[in-house]
């Protein structure tokens, strides 16, 4: 707990150099339930429902507004060094902090999400957009956060040992699920984002559990995201129900060969864009070019850190370049017309000539008996 409490207290450093740097005396961050990363980095604390503003000063000092009674409850026990005030009308309540600032000069992020009654006044509280400059800090890793995503990674590849053993013929996919939830709590996981799929060329992608029942020839994919202290690690991997088909074998080959290509364009001063022309020319040397598009898939990859999907997006057209430190998935994750959706990736850190990676699942396409 010393240690997570030093972490939270350089990333407030961070902030308040930024701040410095940008002229700002007040930073109001928001966060809820879904994307509290800005939030999180800020107060030190994950909102499980409602939502949440958490205004800090230039000294480092941090006040969190929470609009429900029990997150408010919950910060104060978990976030002891914080000011936590639980106000049901968290607009109204945190617009009048701001507008008392008096000629403070006062700065938001992330812009975007703020709630509609502050951003409507803008212009009055003259709000700055620090945005762009929180999210550097998202990306640029301090060496403890990285060390605390590389101690965390290995409760990735024992919940994919997990989800293998659960898989059996007749199961339904939220009994999968389950088996993994509680495995991650019982490790003391805060929270997992996972989605997954079974079948064949009718499955599009994954998503979460709908009650499907597994049988034999099903492709079952799977994305695991497990968070320790706030930070997720993520895996993704294919299995088969029963003895792989040769056009399953073939088709994972070239999923494979895409994350080898990929992860060996990762280095110190490369473009996101390489990376996933990386990956994507396999796919298109392969004859599978069009599978690579929005039509059927989403990224190749993505930042990890406070967020399960954080940037630098990994796409042709974001040419973000990666940094020493930063904490990334690589993952070809695409529809194939023979055999369906398949999903393949591992995380990793940027070094300076290259990558390490951080799961260490063996490269296969999987299969269980059925």
């Amino acid at each position: 707990m010393a240690g997570a409490s030093m972490l939270a207290g350089d990333r407030v450093d961070r902030v308040a150099s930024v701040m410095n740097e940008a002229g700002v005396d007040t930073l109001v961050v928001y966060g809820n339930a879904w994307q509290n990363d800005c939030m999180r980095y800020v107060a030190d604390f994950g909102i499980l429902e409602g939502q949440g503003l958490a205004v800090m000063r230039q000294s480092g000092e941090v006040t969190l507004y929470l609009d429900s009674p029990l997150e408010a409850d919950r910060a104060s026990v978990e976030s002891p060094g914080l000011t936590v005030v639980h106000v049901p009308d968290l607009v109204a309540a945190v617009g009048k902090v701001l507008a008392n600032a008096g000629n403070s000069r006062i700065a938001a992020a992330p812009m975007h999400l703020l709630p509609r009654g502050i951003a409507a006044r803008s212009a009055e509280l003259r709000l700055t957009d620090l945005t762009p400059q929180l999210e550097l800090l998202l990306m640029r890793k301090l060496d403890a956060e990285v060390d605390a995503i590389r101690a965390a990674a290995h409760l990735a590849d024992e919940g994919y040992e997990v989800f293998l053993r659960a898989a059996r013929p007749g199961r339904a996919d939220y009994e999968l699920v389950a088996e993994v939830e509680a495995f991650y709590r019982s490790k003391g996981v805060d929270d997992n984002f996972m989605i997954l799929g079974c079948g064949g060329t009718e499955v599009r992608g994954m998503a979460p559990p709908s009650g499907k029942r597994l049988k034999k020839g099903d492709l079952v994919t799977t994305e695991l995201t497990p968070c320790i202290g706030g930070y997720y690690v993520q895996i993704c991997r294919t299995l088969v129900m029963g003895e792989p088909s040769a056009g399953q074998r073939a088709a994972f080959a070239v999923y494979d060969e895409a994350l080898v290509a990929g992860i060996a364009s990762v280095r110190h001063g490369a473009l996101a864009s390489e990376v996933a022309r990386a990956e994507n020319d396999v796919f298109r040397r392969h004859g599978l070019g069009e599978y690579v598009t929005d039509a059927y898939t989403r990224v190749r990859g993505h930042g990890l850190g406070l967020y399960v999907d954080t940037k630098p997006q990994i796409l042709e057209d974001v040419h973000i370049p990666l940094e020493a430190g930063m904490t990334i998935i690589v993952h070809p994750n695409t529809y194939h017309p023979a055999v369906g959706y398949m999903v393949h990736g591992d995380a990793l850190i940027v070094r300076q000539d290259g990558a390490e990676v951080l799961t260490g699942t063996p490269r296969r396409l999987f299969s269980v008996p059925a």
